[in-house]
């Protein structure tokens, strides 16, 4: 039997600190497929978002910073002044942040969110999916264990996040399903996302930054959700497109993003 158990955070490997951030109602554990690549070059820390199942609790109202906050705590707490930051989807936004506040010796974002036009429909239909999705999983979860034992299954339960799901194990995949069915901040965030927007400010990112957007993503469709950042946000950051990729590389293509990944690392350290 399958069981769905959360934790705050992974800690593994030894040299320069990387921290990985996951996307709105994943876990840490999205970066399995990638930890052993970059904890052979780098300190991982791994944590579990505010909200999130397994991660710190939601303790007053929900701001735009609050998040990264909570990020800048578990860094403090790893002693992590700075360190590479990866970050897919939301962990994008959320890495983008924390470099304007210093934190950050590179940033590598995986389809960051955020960066619809203003006014931009795709925002809307992007709150639509989220809840959509809490719906589905709340009629699926009962047949969860069945659901991942078959590969027409798993191919259904990723279909959003990636292309390629043949080697994801399914225990992960039924782990992910119960993170996102029992994520307390879907609501909230997508309250105070609609109410405060995403905002980023250019002149106070400093650190070298690239932007990794596979063009079969269908949660934050390439290239339009990509706007903000090409436009005004990081228009000169390393950008890297992936053919036929979905939402999150890190499960889609492991070892070609552990390499993207310490690759660029190494690039901001030279």
């Amino acid at each position: 039997m399958i069981e769905a158990s959360f934790t705050a955070f992974h800690r593994g490997g030894s040299g320069p600190p990387l921290v990985l951030l996951h996307g709105f109602t994943d876990t840490w554990r999205t970066w399995e497929l990638v930890l052993d690549a970059l904890q052979r070059e780098h300190d991982v820390l791994a944590p579990t978002l505010l909200g999130h199942a397994g991660g710190p609790p939601l303790d007053g109202e929900l701001t735009d910073a609050s998040i990264a906050d909570a990020v800048a705590r578990a860094m403090d707490d790893a002693g992590f002044q700075t360190a590479h930051l990866v970050g897919n989807s939301l962990g994008g936004y959320l890495a983008l942040q924390l470099a304007m506040r210093g934190r950050a010796r590179s940033v590598i974002a995986l389809a960051p969110a955020g960066g619809w036009p203003l006014g931009d429909p795709g925002f809307d239909r992007a709150q639509q999916f989220f809840r959509e999705m809490r719906l589905a999983l709340d009629a699926a979860l009962p047949r969860a264990e069945w659901i991942v034992s078959m590969p027409e299954g798993r191919r259904r339960a990723t279909e959003h996040s990636v292309t390629h799901f043949e080697h994801i194990p399914p225990e992960l995949i039924f782990h992910q399903m119960h993170g996102a069915a029992q994520c307390p901040l879907l609501e909230p965030l997508l309250e105070m996302s609609k109410r405060e927007g995403w905002r980023l400010e250019r002149e106070r990112i400093t650190c070298p930054v690239r932007i990794v957007w596979g063009t079969a993503d269908r949660i934050l469709p390439w290239p339009e959700t990509a706007t903000r950042f090409r436009t005004e946000w990081v228009p000169d950051a390393d950008w890297v497109v992936l053919d036929g990729i979905g939402h999150c590389p890190q499960l889609d293509i492991p070892s070609e993003t552990a390499e993207l990944i310490v690759e660029f690392a190494h690039q901001a350290c030279d």
